[in-house]
């Protein structure tokens, strides 16, 4: 896609968005959960504090206007390792807010930008099948690819160093994090948790990770559940099969008998076991390749 291509794909967005851009602002960021995932399992939820860190929520300047994001980091950090972290089909919502402060922790910038602001807020629709009907259907991956470059170039001038950057996703942000390593050749590893491998091609998703693989710039880690009921094996072995081909230093561990979304300690399908080994091999994959 040229540039002039992706403008005429912006601006075609930008005439279909549903909840305008000063209704958002009001609220920017969700507060707490989605109401799509209630109620949370609090039993189970993991909740990281704040105590030094700088956390909270930020305005990236891109070309269509400032989006929100939610950042933490170690307090007075500077040239930190960057992290982006791609939310969920729920937005940023406490969760992701939860994962950029556990990364903080670890001693990175994360920073968690609101895909889609320009779209809609889905922290107040009731459950997935709308999310995607009124917002996420109407969010074109060139639209995420670039607030994702107006959110490093935010973070480079604000702690973070850009020769140490990752990016990792879930769900929704899964696929984001593939198709992000072969958009910017300064990313140094990514780990995509559980996110869509093949698919058709429409308006707003042109391409798909089995789509790409040959130009995938940093290593990549995929966390998937062997029992994932929307990402068939297949796929899964299909996307492993396309790496080992083009001699990609990416690869894909499957947990067997686990489902979608394991690592949501707010939601059912939470897996305790799995999801902190996740969260190791996620850890060190980025330490091992410089991030």
């Amino acid at each position: 896609m040229n540039d002039m291509q992706r403008e005429d794909l912006l601006a075609l967005v930008s005439n279909r968005t549903t909840v305008s851009r000063r209704e958002f602002v009001a609220g920017s960021l969700a507060v707490g959960f989605a109401l799509a995932v209630q109620p949370v399992a609090a039993q189970t939820m993991i909740t990281t504090d704040t105590a030094g860190l700088t956390a909270g929520e930020v305005k990236i300047p891109t070309a269509n206007g400032d989006i929100p994001a939610y950042r933490a980091m170690p307090a007075n950090g500077k040239n930190l390792a960057t992290i982006l972290v791609v939310q969920e089909i729920f937005g940023v919502h406490e969760h992701i807010k939860d994962i950029c402060r556990r990364f903080a922790k670890a001693g990175y910038l994360a920073i968690a930008p609101e895909m889609y602001f320009r779209q809609g807020d889905v922290s107040q629709l009731k459950d997935n099948k709308e999310i995607f009907a009124k917002v996420v259907n109407f969010v074109p991956d060139a639209q995420v690819m670039s607030d994702l470059d107006a959110a490093v170039a935010w973070a480079n001038k604000n702690g973070g160093d850009g020769k140490r950057l990752g990016i990792t996703g879930f769900c929704w942000g899964g696929r984001i994090t593939w198709l992000y390593t072969a958009h910017n050749k300064n990313v140094k590893a990514g780990v995509a948790w559980y996110g869509r491998l093949v698919g058709q091609s429409t308006e707003m998703t042109p391409k798909h990770p089995i789509d790409v693989v040959d130009q995938i710039n940093a290593p990549v880690l995929g966390l998937y559940g062997g029992a994932d009921a929307g990402i068939p094996n297949d796929t899964v072995e299909k996307m492993n099969a396309a790496l080992k081909e083009k001699g990609k230093p990416s690869m894909i561990h499957l947990y067997p008998d686990t489902p979608h979304a394991f690592h949501a300690d707010y939601r059912p399908s939470y897996r305790k076991e799995q999801a902190a080994d996740g969260w190791k091999r996620a850890t060190e994959w980025f330490k091992k390749h410089g991030v």
